[in-house]
């Protein structure tokens, strides 16, 4: 059954938030939904964390006229994954978005102006640090569990290493410790394809710059794709429309590419999408200490991961590089690696691979039993 018609909330923070950087941000407004009743104790909850594009629309609709669903909808509801009938459901958007929370497109009280490139560089520990005091403002002292995907996944870690008495477990899919020079590389060619569009202006843009960031996001998707699934879904078929020898023709893939890079241009702001690429390539769940394990000792409640056989953006192994050091210090940890065709979209497109795990890693967690 569907939450239905979900009303986005938001709560701005005066004092604001010392980053790692150092800098002040302030104030600090984040965009949130929720979905399910708070229990008397405020024992019931659990914080979902999206990934790099998402926003706090988690699941249901954001009026009775909207045609499209929250971003994990399916997981969300009475009698499902996440049963509102027992849970109070938690997803904020995270600081440096575009969709309601502080970020680059939003203005500086100081000058009245959009901040663009004089907003601080941030990390997912900051946006983690930010969730902790909407929570505070929610009366929430702990959360049954932190549970995301991709981003969302490194901000479960942040949450478990950063905030260990403040949860009571965390679930994290289709993640890594810290991307890889192949993730970071990715991303620098999204950057470069904004930056080279005159149209960006350092920032400076009035309306998106359509061309590098339609780009940009098209490495993305091919990214967040696997050949298996690229090959089911588009092989080499050839555009009908287009003539196999005009120059300008294209295969079915390269419609899909064009397609969705010129629709997320409509969707999402170019500084935004920077500031969270540089968010994710800055990730390394070990930064202040001396190890992964050093840092992976700061976790005192169980964890549940997964990784995705075909994810080629954050391959397996990193994951069980993970799992390895948590095994060796004693910790806690339930590890599943899930056969799928879909790339790392997968934590997105197959919840029922992964459901029935984290379903019964839920009922062992959760204060007060089933």
């Amino acid at each position: 059954m569907s939450v239905g018609v979900v009303t986005e909330q938001s709560l701005t923070i005066d004092t604001g938030l010392r980053l790692e950087s150092g800098r002040i941000l302030a104030p600090i407004t984040q965009v949130y939904e929720t979905y399910g009743t708070l229990n008397a104790a405020a024992s019931n909850a659990i914080l979902v964390a999206h990934a790099w594009t998402g926003s706090a629309h988690l699941a249901g609709r954001s009026s009775a006229e909207d045609a499209k669903v929250g971003w994990w909808d399916a997981i969300v509801g009475p009698g499902r994954l996440l049963d509102t009938d027992r849970y109070f459901i938690i997803c904020p958007n995270v600081i440096g978005s575009c969709y309601g929370s502080t970020g680059p497109a939003s203005i500086n009280p100081k000058t009245g102006k959009r901040y663009n490139l004089t907003f601080p560089v941030i990390t997912v520990r900051d946006m983690v640090r930010a969730q902790a005091l909407l929570l505070d403002h929610l009366g929430i002292s702990r959360l049954v569990t932190v549970l995301g995907g991709s981003m969302g996944g490194m901000q479960a870690l942040e949450w478990a290493t950063q905030f260990p008495d403040r949860v009571c477990s965390v679930i994290a899919l289709a993640t890594t410790p810290a991307p890889s020079p192949q993730a970071i590389s990715l991303n620098a060619i999204a950057r470069w394809a904004i930056f080279n569009d005159p149209d960006w202006k350092k920032g400076e843009y009035r309306k998106n710059p359509k061309d590098g960031l339609a780009l940009a996001r098209g490495i993305g998707h091919i990214a967040f794709l696997s050949d298996e699934s690229m090959q089911a879904k588009f092989g080499r078929r050839y555009a009908a429309r287009d003539g196999l020898f005009d120059f300008f023709g294209k295969f079915e893939v390269e419609r899909y590419l064009n397609y969705n890079g010129y629709n997320f241009v409509d969707r999402f702001d170019a500084n935004s999408f920077l500031y969270l690429a540089k968010a994710l390539d800055l990730y390394d769940v070990a930064l202040g200490y001396e190890s992964l394990q050093e840092a992976l000792e700061q976790i005192r409640v169980p964890l549940q991961l997964f990784a995705f056989s075909s994810d080629w953006l954050y391959p397996p192994h990193y994951t069980e590089e993970m799992v390895k050091v948590l095994e060796s210090i004693g910790k806690d940890v339930d590890y599943h690696l899930i056969p799928s065709p879909y790339g790392h979209d997968a934590f997105l497109l197959e919840h029922e691979t992964f459901t029935p795990q984290v379903k019964a890693f839920l009922e062992r967690v959760t204060p007060g039993g089933p």
